[in-house]
């Protein structure tokens, strides 16, 4: 079973999970899974989104595949991510292959799409055990790039 570290009171990111984790998370108290790793990614032993999605709605859990690299991040992957988060009624696991993407996306979805400042979001995914630090540059360049098209659209 994957280890599921605490970002904030509902989100949650961890390692690859597998359908035979499912029943555990529900028993965790888990209501939705973010799948942020490709298909494939890990070669052939990686589970497929389609197997743990299908686990993950037959145990009753929302199950959202929301895949991402660095190359693939987009607004509509950042803002798909922060959809699937509001979406959820509890608890969320978000995942990829370590845990670290999916801590990435959580800070730019709290500094994009709920105004958290970037310092705040580092902070607290480095007491989860992510050091984001390096990424502040990035993360600032998003959340200004999220301005911008806000004031657009």
């Amino acid at each position: 079973m994957v280890e599921a570290k605490r970002l904030d009171d509902k989100v949650y990111a961890g390692g690859q999970i597998g359908p035979e984790d499912i029943e555990a998370l529900k028993a965790e108290g888990f209501t939705a899974i973010i799948n942020n790793r490709p298909d494939g990614e890990g070669g052939p032993e990686q589970p497929t989104s389609q197997a743990v999605r299908a686990a993950a709605e037959a145990a009753g859990l929302t199950y959202s595949y929301v895949p991402m690299t660095p190359q693939s991040l987009s607004p509509e992957t950042l803002d798909a991510f922060h959809t699937a988060v509001q979406a959820a009624s509890g608890k969320v696991l978000a995942h990829c292959r370590s845990g670290a993407r999916s801590t990435a996306l959580w800070a730019l979805a709290e500094a994009c799409h709920n105004a958290r400042e970037v310092d705040t979001v580092i902070a607290e995914a480095g007491q989860a055990g992510y050091d984001l630090s390096q990424m502040r540059p990035m993360l600032q360049q998003w959340v200004q790039l999220h301005d911008q098209l806000a004031t657009r659209g």
